[in-house]
C-alpha cells in the first residue's frame, strides 16, 4: 500500500522523524534543515531537492511553533522586526563574502573550519553559563553592560528588557553576515545572541527566533518552490509528525528550567560541531568510519536531547525531582 507515492514503511520513518525534529525545533528555536536536508541527500535526493524540502520544512514547522510561542506569550514581535531587517542586509553581505572566496579556491576549508569553530564556541559558552548559573556564580554579565549603553532610540522588549535599538540592529547584522557566509538559517547563533547579548529571557528567545526564521524560511522555501525543487510528499509526511512535536517542544520551554534550557542547547551545538568536524575529515581523507560518525552524533544527539527535552517536562509536570532519569536530564 502506497499513499502519495510513498510505502507505509517510509511514510512512518518520515512522520517520526518530523516529530523528533519539530520538538527540537519548537523547544529551542533552532530549524530542522540541519538534520532533515542531510538525511534526503543519504537517501539519495538531489542537492537542489535536499535544500529546497528542508526549507520548506522548516517554514511550515516554524509557523506552528510560533503559533505556539504566541500563545504562550513568548514572542517579542519588535525584537523580531528588527533582527529580521537587519539580518536580511547582513546576508546578503556574508553571500559576496562567499564568492570572493570562491574565486581564490578557499572556501570550503574556511567555511567548514568557522561552523565548526562557532558551534564549538557557542556550545561551550552556553554550557559555561548554564553550569555557573546552576552554581549561583553570575560572572560577568555582558547583558547588564550592553544595556547600559544609552544610544538611541532605545526599546523595551518582552521580560522588562531595554536596549539600544541601533545595538540590536547591529546584532542582527553581524549575525546576518555570518549566516549568508556559513549558509545556515542562523538560529543557533540568534537565540544565544538575544539571551547572552541582550538579556532577553530564554523563552521569549526560542519564541522570537522562531518568529524570524519564519519569515526568512517562507522566502527561501518560496525560491525553491518555483523552481520545482520541493518533493511535496516528504515535506507533508515531515510536517504532519512535526506538528505535534513542534507544540511539545514550545510547551516544554513554559516548564522545563532555564538553565535546563542552556544546557541542552549546549549539548546540541557541542554535538553538531564534532559531527561536522567528523565529516569533513572523513571527506577529505577518505575515511568512510568519520563519515557514519557524524551522521550518528547528528541523529543520535538528537534523539537523545529530544528525549530529554519530554521527560524533564513531564518530571516538572508531576514536581518529581527525586526519580533517577528527573535527575539525569536536570543535571
Amino acid at each position: 500500500m502506497a499513499i502519495l507515492g510513498m510505502s507505509l514503511a517510509m511514510v512512518a520513518v518520515f512522520v517520526g522523524f518530523g516529530l523528533l525534529i519539530g520538538t527540537l525545533f519548537g523547544f529551542f528555536g533552532m530549524g530542522g534543515s540541519f538534520l532533515v536536508t542531510p538525511a534526503l541527500l543519504v537517501m539519495g535526493y538531489p542537492s537542489p531537492v535536499a535544500v529546497g524540502s528542508g526549507l520548506a520544512f522548516v517554514f511550515g514547522t516554524s509557523v506552528i511553533g510560533a503559533l505556539r510561542h504566541r500563545d504562550h506569550g513568548q514572542v517579542d514581535y519588535k525584537l523580531a522586526a528588527i533582527m529580521t531587517a537587519a539580518m536580511t542586509i547582513g546576508i546578503e553581505a556574508g553571500k559576496s563574502v562567499v564568492f570572493f572566496l570562491e574565486a581564490t579556491g578557499r572556501a570550503d576549508l574556511i567555511i567548514n573550519v568557522a561552523y565548526v569553530g562557532l558551534l564549538a564556541t557557542v556550545g561551550a559558552f552556553t554550557l559555561r553559563d548554564a553550569r555557573s548559573t546552576s552554581n549561583g556564580d553570575d560572572g560577568l554579565d555582558l547583558a547588564d553592560r550592553v544595556q547600559s549603553i544609552h544610544i538611541p532610540p532605545m526599546v523595551t522588549f518582552r521580560g522588562g528588557v531595554r536596549v539600544s535599538g541601533a545595538i540590536v540592529f547591529a546584532v542582527g547584522l553581524v549575525i546576518g553576515v555570518l549566516s549568508g557566509f556559513l549558509g545556515v538559517g542562523g538560529g543557533f547563533l540568534l537565540m544565544p545572541a538575544m539571551m547572552y547579548g541582550l538579556g532577553i529571557p530564554a523563552a521569549i528567545a526560542v519564541g522570537t527566533d522562531i518568529l524570524q526564521i519564519t519569515i526568512s524560511g517562507a522566502f527561501g522555501a518560496f525560491t525553491y518552490a518555483e523552481s520545482g525543487s520541493v518533493a511535496l510528499p516528504v515535506v507533508a509526511f515531515l510536517l504532519l509528525g512535526s506538528a505535534l512535536g513542534a507544540r511539545v517542544g514550545a510547551g516544554a520551554t513554559n516548564l522545563v528550567d532555564e538553565d535546563d534550557i542552556k544546557g541542552y542547547f549546549a549539548a546540541m551545538l557541542l554535538a553538531g560541531s564534532l559531527a561536522v568536524a567528523s565529516n569533513k575529515l572523513g571527506s577529505v581523507y577518505g575515511i568512510e568510519l568519520l563519515n557514519t560518525m557524524s551522521t550518528a552524533l547528528i541523529f543520535g544527539s538528537a534523539l537523545l536531547v529530544s528525549g530529554a527535552v519530554v521527560l524533564a517536562a513531564v518530571c516538572q509536570m508531576r514536581d518529581d525531582g527525586s526519580g533517577l532519569w528527573c535527575r539525569l536530564v536536570g543535571t
